[in-house]
């Protein structure tokens, strides 16, 4: 099979490797790709948001199956244009992919069926949105409504804070038309979780639960990031929260998308709270989460290309889906400065004594016309060990990451030690 990846991060290196493992998977192409992709995938310079050109190039290349990775393509359709040339697809349809695409739907959604969330309310008129603010509570969430590099989200600890959230995502458009409507939702406490499913619309199997450490620096302070690392499974997520997840909030997702028309097929990400009054939705996504899948995947004992053709074909039930007991963490390696600006071309080297355990996935690093890997982004590399004690997964990636330097790196050096803790 000749086999097309949309997408150029981590998140997509940890997919292609995984589906490289798969015999069926003669040809990969990875569009665009990075530099550390470009050792398992063929890379082509082609934007994951140029649509027309990605079909073009399926079409050309004979592609016989496409995996959509990143939110962008998938909210304006790329599936919709490539299953309409007869090119199979894993990631869910336009229709589908507003789940992640509009907050304000995923909340009124959530409503109308009952799926536990935050308590909020929705604007796009700014001074409406000030008005609230003056007597709701505090602290507060504030939500731009579309995509937003996982960024859209500012936590508001006093009402200065909540007015100046609303200037910047309503009226200096920090996030462009993202930030035309806004969601303001109750805060929440507890530990999150993040939990992906594989989901054909008519069956849905969680992964492994996982959790993500957003925050730039140690203690979870900083800025939010796209994410500093992650560990798997979460100790949050007890059977009991995965039997009410379940019942609650998964399959009732499930079904609200089918009786809305919109037929859910790919990788679904629930983003939950743990609270005193049982698990919530934060969010919704309409793909695998990054770094999350450098956890989840793994972990993964069941080929993953054969879960996406079940997907894909909606056989999904006939398929086993196994994953380890073992434990994972990943630790991200990112550029000083990240997620504010960043210098970038610093050369990446690797010990030759690194453990032939440790999972490197590349996301933001190109090769330079001799061959060297030179740092390309904010987030740089994820590496990711696997033990069988929590514990031990911890001191397995941190061993890892120091084996491997480029200039002004920055990483957090506590992943995984509030999960020890719990």
């Amino acid at each position: 099979m000749k086999i097309m990846v949309i997408g150029g991060g981590g998140r997509e290196h940890a997919i292609i490797k995984k589906i490289k493992e798969n015999p069926l998977a003669e040809k990969i192409y990875a569009l665009p790709g990075n530099g550390g992709i470009a050792i398992d995938a063929e890379c082509v310079d082609i934007s994951a948001t140029d649509l027309e050109r990605i079909v073009e190039f399926a079409k050309e290349n004979a592609i016989d199956y496409a995996i959509v990775a990143p939110d962008d393509p998938l909210v304006l359709g790329l599936v919709d244009l490539l299953e309409g040339e007869g090119i199979p697809c894993f990631g869910p349809s336009r229709a589908a992919a507003i789940i992640e695409g509009s907050k304000a739907f995923s909340k009124e959604l959530m409503k109308a069926y009952g799926i536990p969330t935050a308590e909020y309310e929705i604007f796009d008129d700014v001074e409406a949105a000030y008005e609230y603010i003056e007597n709701c509570n505090i602290p507060v969430v504030i939500k731009a409504d579309g995509l937003a590099l996982g960024k859209g989200v500012i936590i508001a600890k006093s009402r200065e804070d909540a007015r100046a959230a609303i200037k910047s995502i309503m009226e200096d458009k920090t996030f462009g038309k993202s930030g035309d409507t806004i969601v303001i939702e109750e805060f929440l406490e507890g530990p999150e979780v993040s939990v992906l499913a594989f989901t054909d619309g008519n069956t849905l199997i969680p992964m492994v639960s996982s959790t993500d450490h957003k925050r730039a620096n140690d203690g979870d302070e900083g800025l939010n990031t796209g994410g500093m690392g992650t560990i798997a499974p979460s100790p949050y997520f007890t059977e009991a929260v995965a039997e009410v997840c379940n019942e609650e909030i998964f399959l009732p997702t499930m079904i609200a998308m089918n009786r809305e028309v919109r037929r859910f097929k790919g990788c679904l990400y629930f983003g939950l709270m743990i609270t005193n009054n049982g698990p919530k939705v934060i969010e919704y996504n309409c793909r695998f989460g990054d770094p999350e899948t450098q956890v989840v995947l793994p972990l993964l004992k069941t080929d993953l290309l054969d879960i996406m053709i079940a997907v894909t074909n909606e056989r999904l039930e006939e398929v086993d889906v196994e994953f380890s007991d073992a434990h994972a963490c990943c630790v991200i390696m990112a550029s000083g400065g990240y997620p504010e600006k960043y210098e970038k071309g610093f050369p990446i080297t690797i010990d030759d004594d690194i453990s032939d355990d440790a999972n490197i996935f590349i996301a933001g690093a190109k090769l330079s016309e001799d061959g060297t890997l030179l740092t390309n982004g904010g987030r740089v590399l994820g590496v990711t060990e696997t033990a069988d004690t929590l514990k031990e997964a911890i001191e397995k990636a941190y061993g890892a990451v120091s084996k491997i330097h480029f200039d002004k790196a920055h990483f957090r050096s506590d992943i995984g030690k509030k999960a020890l803790e719990a």
